[in-house]
């Protein structure tokens, strides 16, 4: 049985329309998640709003909005004022045009959504354009009001279903110069290009999420039971890095041999000594400052 919808509305292309229902693709339920508590009682803590210039609990009808002017000055706007510049619902996805699927951005792609014919009276409809869909291989843009926002979103078929995926703004993204123009641009030998093709090859497979592996939401589960359960918590001992390969062709030789993941004895043990040295000159330290207290 499906769970309750997010959202209902009519999907709309052109004179053909059809009552649909949104239901969000993704979860955090099953993430495990912490609450703070108070650690001699076991209760759970509650937060509270505190005015950051004097220091006073504020009330919930004391609350308001601001927007920051400039470092400590703010304008404060009225719930009334949100109110009348929030985009009302026409509980609509208007199809406004097709676009060619490799021409979205992937970093505009936001939130997706499962979208399903709602009632049997709109399954035919319903067929009608998510088939359309098909046969033109291209993703549809359509606005539709979510939380009082107005959103793009691109929809494609999926299934039986389609797959709405609210995208974001334009100001909502970065640009890359600013993180890519200091990138510099090396002159590499054609040998290291080809190497390093041949590992790509070596490890081409097909996406598969089943794969996935969260290992530390994992790790996290294990703990909680144990620690439930009263096992004792046994902390694991820090692994010691590999040491780093100087030469690039050499790493990509060993990659391409296997023996990338390997480790080698002598950086470690300089590792281990260089902690020792840190070690000593930290009671070193220590030392002075207690005969200089003394």
């Amino acid at each position: 049985m499906a769970p309750r919808a997010y959202w209902k509305g009519t999907l709309k292309l052109s004179l053909v329309s059809c009552p649909v229902v949104l239901y969000p693709a993704a979860t955090a339920a099953e993430k495990t998640r912490f609450h703070l508590i108070n650690r001699e009682t076991g209760n759970r803590l509650k937060q509270q709003m505190i005015d950051s210039e004097t220091g006073d609990v504020v009330e919930s009808d004391q609350k308001g909005r601001g927007y920051e002017l400039r470092k400590g000055k703010y304008v404060e706007i009225e719930p009334e004022e949100l109110e009348a510049v929030q985009i009302e619902s026409n509980h609509t996805i208007d199809i406004e045009s097709f676009v060619p699927r490799e021409e979205i951005d992937k970093r505009y792609l936001n939130h997706p959504y499962y979208i399903a014919p709602d009632g049997k009276a709109a399954a035919d409809a319903f067929a009608v354009i998510r088939d359309a869909m098909k046969d033109q291989d291209r993703v549809a843009l359509a606005k539709i009001v979510l939380t009082n926002r107005e959103h793009v979103m691109a929809i494609e078929p999926l299934g039986k279903g389609l797959l709405g995926t609210t995208l974001r703004y334009p100001y909502e993204l970065r640009d890359e110069d600013q993180f890519f123009d200091d990138i510099k641009s090396p002159k590499i030998t054609k040998d290291m290009v080809e190497l390093a093709g041949h590992i790509l090859h070596s490890k081409a497979a097909h996406f598969d999420p089943s794969e996935f592996k969260d290992e530390y939401e994992n790790a996290l589960k294990a703990l909680v039971k144990r620690k439930a359960s009263g096992k004792k918590i046994e902390l694991p001992q820090p692994e010691e890095r590999p040491s780093n390969v100087v030469s690039l062709m050499d790493a990509l030789k060993q990659s391409l041999k296997g023996r990338g993941g390997g480790k080698t004895s002598a950086k470690p043990h300089a590792r281990r000594s260089t902690g020792r040295h840190r070690s000593a000159k930290k009671a070193h330290r220590s030392t002075a400052r207690h005969r200089k207290a003394g």
